[in-house]
């Protein structure tokens, strides 16, 4: 392809705010007020590759699912995983089909229901460390720990949330088809919540796993596998911190790879909120990448102009 490509991964703040239920019209608002960025990558000349989170989404989903046991057949992790991508992927793709008319740009927006291969020896299968869902206080979470098994932890300073098993992608099932619609010019929206989580048996068949993927680790290989040169993350913050919400916290503007990996190393970001970013960062620029940015929803423009957000380079 002879265009430059950006891959864009939306936070889970661009579908819910904070204090806000969750509830379909909330989600459409917000995502309509998440793609001023999206629209200035395509008149700068990028082709585009959305990714998103699901977090909130499937965590709800998973509550519906423990409400009705018995009542209808039960969802695995996967199928949620699936069923929420589909939906938000809807949602954006509705909305940025409408901007795109307003705008007078003539895009076509197609949504792919990505599977993400996953090693079944992953030692995360026996750790979970991911966080999904909405957030607990202490005396529900031990409720739920102790009536349905969940394992619970507390996440950010914010509250306690379920946690499930998080292995690392390897690599994106559809990505010729993912290739070929940015050849044609679309806009596409792929590995939704992190993709959909799957093991390749000897056989080389495919097997859904009940597990999920990070959002940002998964656009990384993604990043990687369409030859991206930029790979944007959008957050609730705008820069990258060191002490975050310490009395010494320090924005990053700059990071080069060597840095990344030394702040990463003395826990300076917190796992399930910031670390991943970082590492995803760090994964895409080894793997060639030329650019990963960090910023807020609305600090795209600005943070590819180099004037806000945090820029991670290679050197």
């Amino acid at each position: 392809m002879n265009n430059k490509i950006i891959v864009v991964a939306l936070g889970g703040n661009a579908l819910i705010r904070e204090g806000q239920r969750g509830t379909i019209a909330e989600q459409f608002e917000n995502v309509q007020k998440s793609l001023d960025g999206i629209i200035y990558c395509l008149k700068q000349g990028y082709h585009v590759v959305i990714t998103h989170g699901n977090g909130p989404q499937v965590g709800n989903m998973l509550l519906m699912v423990e409400a009705s046991r018995n009542r209808v057949p039960e969802l695995p992790l996967g199928v949620c995983v699936a069923d929420t991508a589909g939906a938000i992927g809807y949602m954006i793709q509705q909305s940025l089909t409408n901007r795109l008319r307003r705008e007078g740009i003539d895009r076509c927006v197609v949504t792919v229901l990505t599977q993400v291969v996953v090693d079944k020896n992953d030692k995360a299968f026996s750790n979970p460390t991911k966080p999904i869902g909405p957030f607990f206080r202490k005396e529900e979470a031990e409720r739920f720990q102790r009536e349905n098994g969940w394992h619970i932890v507390e996440d950010s300073h914010r509250g306690y949330r379920r946690v499930v098993a998080s292995p690392n992608p390897l690599k994106i099932v559809e990505e010729r088809a993912i290739k070929t619609l940015l050849e044609a010019g679309d806009i596409v929206i792929a590995a939704g919540g992190g993709g959909i989580p799957v093991i390749q048996r000897e056989n080389g068949d495919l097997n859904g796993v009940d597990v999920v993927i990070d959002k940002d680790l998964a656009s990384s290989v993604l990043a990687r596998d369409v030859n991206a040169e930029c790979l944007a993350m959008l957050t609730g913050v705008e820069h990258v911190y060191l002490n975050y919400r310490q009395t010494n916290e320090r924005a990053l503007d700059r990071l080069t790879i060597s840095d990344a990996i030394r702040y990463l190393e003395e826990g300076h970001f917190l796992p399930g909120s910031m670390e991943p970013k970082v590492r995803a960062a760090i994964n895409f620029l080894s793997w060639g990448g030329d650019l990963a940015i960090i910023t807020s929803l609305d600090g795209v423009e600005d943070a590819l102009k180099g004037k806000r957000g945090t820029r991670i380079t290679r050197s």
